[in-house]
């Protein structure tokens, strides 16, 4: 392997344009590229490693250098190498963890589970970016990503996407969640729904480089896999492995910023005494503890910090901390097993939740409410949810993205649809304003 460290002093423009090239000098020549960003904003337990890794083929020795089944990433985490594991959990493995099943069509087509090697990657550090390379010399690199174009220009015209399911068929779907949960069936299902367009010809790069300036988070990533795309905004964590510390941070509890600083006050303040999005919260965190305490050392799971107040671009969240301590002998993947798909993003009863989801939604999930992350060569990982995200099939020409809030009993059916607008909010300012420069 050969290495190249290029303090940000000696780069040829600025950082952030750097980096917008060598993510487009990445995907230009690459099927398989993953890319996780910080954003530089300061996080309980940290935000995600600044990453940037590819792979000329997006196939290769399964099990070696390539992962798409359990099997397969249990045997290449066993490998000793330098290099970082990167890729995604799909929401659909669901099925195989628990006994379920999912009958909706799939408009993006991403492989359920996919990890690969990178053969070059790229990570930043406070002052400088690491090049490293198994098959060119990253001399050679750095002047390519120097001379790279980068377009800013996502699309020519405006897009508009239309809703799934009709707001009326939404307020009465929330109205039988609620009459499951007046039975017994269910506490709390997280109901989502999406919105998409067809026929969508764009450039996800700059798409994505907008949608991360639009709405920056501690948690954001972009995703090719041949034609498919996600282009991510994710202010959670899903799971995150530190030595032998356990790390979740379930959200729930959503609420618009205040237009001035009086009102984001009281923004806050409201979020913070509302009963229903404590119980929401509340419902979750103790999910995530059981899930946790399945595969941590006894008496170690702990609520770190509960009903934490955390402001975004647009909204204001309740975000909750669980922590746990990994036995030696554990494995990192039943620990993910054992979690996944998080609670945040399903429900409680979490079984229950699942086949209720199945039931009333559309379409299946795929990468959303999944997770997109890394495993370091030490055996650490992090791994996000999946939410404020696009997904994109430059064959089919299908753009999708999905919102979604938990319901209750106590849920209004009409605030719970603004919700959803609300947080759909920064992806369609975006995609309804592509010549918009700031």
């Amino acid at each position: 392997m050969q290495q190249l460290t290029l303090p940000f002093s000696d780069l040829p423009v600025p950082v952030q344009q750097w980096k917008q090239q060598a993510l487009a000098w990445a995907t230009a020549e690459n099927e398989a590229v993953a890319y996780y960003e910080p954003n530089g904003i300061s996080y309980r337990h940290g935000s995600f490693h600044n990453l940037l890794g590819m792979r000329k083929k997006s196939t290769g020795m399964q099990g070696l250098d390539i992962a798409t089944t359990w099997q397969e990433l249990e045997q290449i985490l066993e490998a000793n190498t330098v290099a970082p594991l990167l890729g995604f959990l799909t929401y659909d493995l669901k099925n195989g963890l628990e006994q379920l099943h999912s009958q909706h069509p799939d408009q993006i087509g991403f492989p359920e589970l996919y990890f690969f090697r990178p053969e070059i990657w790229l990570a930043w550090e406070e002052s400088y970016v690491t090049i490293n390379s198994f098959t060119a010399d990253p001399v050679v690199i750095a002047r390519e990503i120097g001379g790279m174009p980068f377009s800013a220009c996502f699309s020519k015209n405006s897009l508009k996407t239309k809703a799934r399911v009709p707001k009326e068929e939404y307020l009465k779907t929330v109205e039988n969640l609620r009459q499951h949960i007046l039975e017994g069936d269910v506490y709390e299902v997280n109901y989502c729904q999406e919105f998409y367009a067809e026929v969508v010809v764009l450039n996800p790069l700059p798409l994505f480089w907008r949608l991360n300036e639009a709405s920056p988070t501690p948690f954001a990533g972009f995703l090719k896999l041949n034609h498919r795309y996600l282009l991510c905004a994710s202010p959670e964590r899903f799971l995150k492995k530190e030595g032998q510390l356990l790390v979740s941070q379930p959200i729930k509890g959503t609420i618009k910023r205040g237009t001035t600083l009086e009102q984001d006050n009281q923004q806050r303040a409201a979020l913070a005494a509302s009963e229903k999005e404590r119980a929401e919260n509340m419902m979750i965190v103790d999910l995530v503890r059981n899930d946790l305490n399945r595969v941590a050392v006894t008496g170690s799971v702990q609520v770190e910090e509960f009903f934490g107040l955390y402001p975004f671009k647009f909204v204001w969240q309740m975000i909750s901390t669980v922590t746990g301590e990994l036995p030696i002998k554990v494995g990192a993947l039943e620990v993910i097993k054992a979690a996944f798909p998080m609670g945040s993003m399903t429900g409680a009863p979490k079984i229950r939740a699942l086949e209720l989801i199945e039931q009333y939604e559309k379409i299946k999930r795929g990468l959303y409410s999944g997770s997109l992350g890394y495993f370091m060569p030490n055996g650490d990982f992090d791994f996000n949810v999946v939410i404020r995200s696009l997904q994109y099939n430059a064959q089919t020409q299908y753009l999708s993205f999905e919102v979604g809030s938990a319901i209750t009993y106590d849920s209004d059916p009409e605030q719970e649809y603004q919700e959803c607008l609300l947080k759909a909010a920064a992806i369609t300012q975006v995609l309804e304003n592509p010549s918009f420069v700031s």
